[in-house]
């Protein structure tokens, strides 16, 4: 069918059917974007002629086709974007609160909320299959391609060309009714639907997020150094993690919320609709020494599902291994904590050997001070 033929008042029509049809299937907003980008592909240049996309060669593998979405796929009039909350459905009012207190603790081992239920890239994929469905039943064929977080697609720009937010300092997408905790997908599409208007940015003067950074890879306003972003050195970096920045990862696992919880805006960050993105193996519970001693077996047949099973074990104990260094801070020399890395100590990688000899390091020149 095309839609060219169409009132504006059809148009709109549909397009009001879509949004419900979203929200049935889970997501928490649809908005539409045509498939202009304006400055972002020069933005795009500039920070991957910084450096600042470290080791991942694919943000710069498909060059200009990550800010042309016309050329990335042909034909593409317009981008239906959503956002997909993914707060587990029993946390609680304070939980921005609790999350802090567990990084308080240095023997918990502390793992980015996105990643404690199921593999979100599935989950938002399937829906957005589903949605296109429907949308097939109710007006025939069309042409279109759904997006989750694994193509070169600028999702952000997109969203906030579509309407469903502003890009925050932190370069998170933020919504004033819902904050940053949420998933971001696309479908590029053929049809002309009518489009959403922007929305203005609202973080004025506030500096949260790039204030409370360990790492300070917030370098500015909307400029992030992904070669000092915890969330890129426990997922993204393949090797040796950098030992100046080592101390600074605390007990961050995997991923880093910092930022998020810092902003002021994720008061008002909604829960999930959804079971998936419920906690799975007590990820908001359990202690550095509990994960360290998962076996490769152990790991892959709990992260089965998860988006952490793309790490690899070897990264995960990797990542522990640091921030078991850095509980020497307030547990030296723990009997259990050292007696966990000692049984790695001669593990068969060299990249889990370097990480706990130097975890081992900082309890024995704690013990010393």
């Amino acid at each position: 069918m095309s839609l060219s033929n169409v009132t504006a008042q059809q148009a709109h029509t549909l397009v009001e059917r879509i949004r419900t049809w979203a929200m049935e299937l889970g997501f928490a907003e649809l908005r539409i974007a045509d498939a202009k980008l304006g400055d972002a592909e020069h933005q795009l240049q500039q920070w991957l002629d910084a450096g600042f996309h470290g080791e991942m060669d694919y943000m710069a593998a498909h060059g200009a086709r990550r800010a042309r979405p016309t050329e990335l796929i042909p034909g593409t009039l317009r981008i239906i974007t959503v956002r997909m909350d993914y707060l587990p459905r029993d946390r609680a009012d304070d939980w921005r609160e609790q999350e802090e207190a567990r990084q308080s603790d240095a023997r918990a081992a502390v793992v980015s909320v996105y990643a404690r239920g199921r593999d979100y890239h599935k989950i938002l994929r399937s829906r957005l299959q589903q949605l296109t469905e429907k949308m097939i039943a109710e007006i025939g064929p069309f042409g279109f391609r759904v997006f989750t977080d694994s193509a070169p697609v600028m999702e952000v720009e997109l969203a906030q060309a579509a309407g469903l937010g502003w890009r925050g300092k932190h370069t998170l997408l933020l919504h004033r009714e819902a904050g940053s905790m949420f998933f971001l997908g696309e479908i590029y599409t053929d049809l002309p639907l009518p489009v959403d208007e922007p929305t203005s940015s609202h973080c004025g003067e506030c500096t949260a997020c790039i204030d409370i950074c360990p790492t300070q890879a917030i370098v500015a306003p909307y400029k992030l150094d992904a070669r000092r972003c915890i969330s890129y050195l426990t997922i993204e970096l393949k090797g040796s993690i950098p030992i100046e920045l080592r101390p600074l990862i605390g007990n961050r696992v995997l991923g880093c919320d910092d930022c998020q919880l810092a902003c002021p805006w994720n008061k008002f960050a909604q829960r999930s609709r959804l079971p998936d993105f419920d906690v799975r193996n007590d990820l908001d519970k359990a202690t550095l020494v509990d994960l360290f001693a998962w076996t490769e077996e152990e790991f892959n047949r709990r992260m089965e599902g998860s988006a952490i099973r793309r790490i690899g074990h070897q990264r995960w104990l990797r990542n522990i291994a640091v921030a078991l260094g850095n509980a020497a801070k307030q547990y030296a020399n723990d009997s259990e904590i050292v007696n966990a890395l000692e049984a790695h100590r001669n593990h068969s990688s060299e990249l889990i050997r370097e990480h706990v000899e130097w975890a081992l390091d900082q309890h024995a020149l704690s013990s010393q001070q």
